[in-house]
């Protein structure tokens, strides 16, 4: 399939199913989406949450067998898509603002779990999330702020960050380098197309040199965004289709999320991040302090070559199988690094059946 014949943000990879968006509003006044793919009744639900600066639509590319289509013919009629505040489908990571993940915990979350419930009823809800959608959906999971999870998969990360040295440092640095002397407050992979001379433009090619696993400017950016000097995925598990799609399936990542991740690294675990915060009151300083009364099972997927959040859930199951032994469960994916357990192109083999599995043990 040519990339070129591929819409940006196309809902063609979902077929045989009936589609319906379903917007709402989060209490601290954001308009947010989520997306049915209804093919059939189920008494399990799925909903699929994307992570920063991707959206839902990660979940029903076209070039391949897609998770949404993938849970349909395993017989999960039912599934539901979230594009909340960090999808790059809005416009709100490109803004000035000072939104952080306690936001999402508190406000997205809740809110899309409400406005599913609304449709569903009291079926049993599986929720399926990708980096920042993990860590977010894990804080609001052991924040009480969502509850009446039967299962929870989180990928890459969860609630035990851990980066490269060089992501630390990026980390801690990158946000007032951006905001105060570069001049955006936001890092875009499509800087590459940028009018020359401009200042993403000029990013962009500066990063260029150091990423030489392949010509594609927006793989170089994400790799500079995310990565410790590498690929946020293994080259050779993504179809040519969807390297070449990376400007599309991408967008701005707004720089204030990374000084909350960088306190996470710093803690060694999910944090607030201002305590003072009076929005953020009922929060949990620290989200892992009430671990133990976290009865739904999660099951931990990363990658073994994930140079983004390296072994950040495999340290997190280990943490919580000594608070509530043979709860949780761990699967480690040989050759696959942070993004591509998802949007490889044989996940639908590789991948996918490890979740199915798990989901058909949890399921009624």
């Amino acid at each position: 399939m040519d990339q070129q014949r591929i819409a940006r943000f196309t809902r063609a990879g979902v077929a045989d199913a009936e589609v319906s968006a379903h917007p709402f509003a989060t209490e601290d006044g954001l308009g947010l989406n989520l997306t049915r793919f209804r093919r059939a009744d189920c008494d399990d639900v799925v909903l699929l949450v994307h992570g920063l600066t991707t959206s839902s639509d990660m979940y029903m590319m076209p070039e391949h067998t897609n998770l949404v289509t993938f849970l349909h013919d395993a017989g999960f009629g039912d599934v539901w898509a979230l594009d909340f505040r960090m999808s790059g489908r809005f416009p709100y990571n490109a803004e000035t603002h000072r939104h952080d993940l306690d936001d999402v915990a508190l406000y997205d979350h809740p809110a899309a779990l409400a406005e599913l419930r609304r449709h569903i009823g009291d079926r049993r809800v599986h929720v399926i999330a990708h980096c920042l959608g993990s860590v977010s959906f894990s804080m609001a999971l052991f924040a009480g702020t969502v509850t009446g999870i039967t299962s929870l998969t989180c990928n890459s990360v969860s609630l035990t960050p851990r980066t490269p040295t060089w992501s630390k440092i990026k980390l801690g640095y990158g946000p007032a380098l951006m905001e105060y002397v570069l001049g955006p407050c936001q890092i875009d992979p499509r800087y590459g197309e940028a009018p020359a001379l401009t200042r993403g433009w000029m990013l962009a090619k500066a990063v260029a040199p150091f990423h030489r696993s392949c010509d594609e400017p927006a793989c170089h950016m994400l790799s500079f965004m995310w990565g410790g000097g590498k690929p946020i995925f293994s080259h050779d598990k993504m179809s040519p289709v969807t390297h070449g799609r990376l400007p599309d399936l991408f967008g701005a990542c707004n720089v204030h999320y990374y000084r909350h991740i960088h306190k996470m690294v710093k803690a060694g675990r999910a944090v607030k991040y201002d305590r003072r915060a009076p929005a953020h009151a009922d929060l949990p300083d620290d989200y892992l302090a009430g671990a133990a009364s976290v009865a739904t099972p999660i099951l931990f997927l990363t990658g073994d070559r994930n140079h983004v959040f390296t072994d950040s859930n495999i340290v997190c199951h280990r943490l919580l199988e000594s608070t509530t032994p043979g709860l949780h469960e761990l699967a480690v994916l040989p050759g696959y690094g942070h993004q591509d357990p998802f949007m490889g192109a044989n996940v639908d083999a590789e991948v996918f059946p490890q979740v199915l599995d798990f989901l058909k043990r949890k399921a009624g």
